[in-house]
């Protein structure tokens, strides 16, 4: 057998001591598309709020937010001690015959700030397992006499087989999915109107089983209108259809309310799930919580006690249910949806100013809270550019113009002004302004002052350096 690693040679890696390893046993596509873009040629040291140090003592302003991570900042000190206590206190991980305080004390933390009947919780990992969850519980929900599920076109759930099969066409391969699900534009209520019409059964009756929706949708920047949130509820209510919010990346105060559903008094869905800032930064948790009613009517039987279940093996895993317990403490007891609405008072007003500086350059800025997409296009003549300069085999997708137009943005705004942003890959492909709710005013600022000055150098400069430097000499360009 070769030689393992250890902790401490793994630290002292160089950076192509990890891309060798990464093409070796990880992947040498992403090797060559992180490099490609910007990205991936300098390692991180060390990580604190909303900053990060470059092994070379390089200062970098993060605002991508972890997407959706980093509510918290990076290694907050509260969240470090409820770890270190856990650890040095030597707690029990994971027994499942033993009950937990930290998924108890969990649960009812949840029910207390979410609204109504929210008050069963389950805590698998990742924010496609809690999708994935709340749909399973949808379909025991209605016993199975079920088979239609509705989700909008732009939906990101997730990438699992399920959660994708329920995410928006953004994909270049097509996997199996769950059967039976079907697609309205998002925010149009007489179009999901119709679908359920049409979902009937052959002797009579709804056949939906579930309507999934993200209230905001953090990859396309666009919003649900109260109206059609609050006729989704009633739809669902005279259906007997269970409706569920995914609010993974909008949870715990980023668009400025502690879920983006809770602007609005008496909406409650049947379900919402949660992950990302759920965990505080370091944990990898995510949460359904249910209605009451839907919950024990799918699950509260000693038959199906298990079948989701709670003797799932990472189900409410010690040390991240104590982390989550003490990250939510936290977002409450420093209100990150007022920091939020902070943000948002220095944010807004400035990309409003920087896309009418920037009229042929920034088609749009829209967004919630500590949430903010820009959206650039440049005309006719640069995205003719960007066809041309286009890597092979990427310059047939439609959307590929864009993403390199904004992709010659965000290496600009790194190399010359030490930020780092990233653009989502749904939708439009914005350039995303989400910094962690740690961060400072003047920090936000100096983010508006340098995107303006980048912008400025006008998009014909900067996407041909961005090609000449960072595309050109790894991959053939168009011809």
């Amino acid at each position: 057998m070769s030689e393992l690693i250890s902790i401490d040679e793994c630290e002292q890696l160089t950076t192509e001591d990890v891309h060798d390893l990464y093409r070796k046993h990880v992947s040498r596509s992403q090797v060559s598309l992180m490099t490609s873009f910007g990205f991936g040629r300098e390692l991180v040291d060390r990580a604190e709020g909303a900053w990060l140090w470059t092994r070379s003592g390089r200062r970098v302003l993060d605002f991508t937010g972890g997407v959706g991570v980093l509510n918290h900042g990076h290694n907050h000190p509260r969240i470090l001690a409820a770890r270190q206590r856990f650890q040095e206190r030597q707690r029990m991980e994971v027994h499942k015959t033993y009950f937990s305080p930290y998924v108890a004390a969990l649960g009812h933390n949840l029910a207390q700030l979410l609204p109504g009947d929210l008050t069963m919780s389950f805590f698998p990992n990742s924010g496609a397992e809690a999708v994935e969850g709340a749909v399973k519980l949808a379909y025991k929900y209605h016993q199975g006499k079920r088979g239609r599920i509705l989700r909008a076109d732009i939906a990101f759930h997730g990438k699992l087989l399920g959660s994708g099969s329920l995410t928006g066409a953004h994909q270049t391969f097509t996997f199996p999915g769950i059967p039976g699900v079907g697609t309205f534009p998002y925010g149009d209520l007489a179009a999901v109107r119709a679908a359920v019409a049409a979902a009937r059964k052959p002797g009579g009756g709804c056949d939906v089983y579930a309507i999934l929706i993200e209230p905001f949708s953090a990859s396309t920047m666009n919003a649900c209108t109260e109206e059609f949130l609050r006729g989704l509820r009633e739809l669902c209510d005279a259906n007997d259809i269970v409706l569920i919010f995914d609010e993974i990346y909008t949870g715990w105060g980023k668009t400025g309310s502690l879920f983006y559903f809770m602007r609005y008094p008496g909406l409650i869905p049947d379900v919402v799930t949660t992950s990302k800032s759920f965990g505080g930064g370091k944990s990898s948790i995510s949460a359904y919580v249910a209605r009451e009613p839907v919950f024990r009517k799918a699950y509260d039987n000693l038959a199906d006690s298990l079948m989701h279940s709670t003797s799932t093996t990472y189900y409410g895993f010690g040390e991240e249910t104590a982390t989550a317990i003490e990250a939510v403490n936290i977002v409450v007891e420093d209100d990150y949806p007022r920091r939020a609405r902070e943000i948002e008072r220095v944010l807004a007003p400035g990309l409003d100013r920087i896309r009418k500086a920037n009229p042929g350059t920034v088609a749009a800025v829209r967004g919630s809270g500590a949430l903010y997409g820009i959206f650039l296009d440049g005309g006719p003549k640069i995205l003719d550019l960007a066809t041309k300069l286009a890597p092979r085999g990427l310059a047939r997708d439609p959307r590929f113009r864009v993403k390199l137009i904004t992709c010659s943005v965000i290496d600009a705004l790194y190399r010359d002004h030490g930020i780092y942003c990233y653009y989502t890959l749904n939708g439009d492909n914005p350039l995303v302004a989400a910094p962690p709710l740690v961060v400072e005013p003047e920090d936000v600022e100096y983010f508006l002052d340098s995107l303006d000055k980048t912008l400025a150098q006008g998009l014909f400069r900067l996407l041909t350096r961005f090609v000449r430097e960072k595309v050109a000499p790894r991959w053939p360009v168009a011809s």
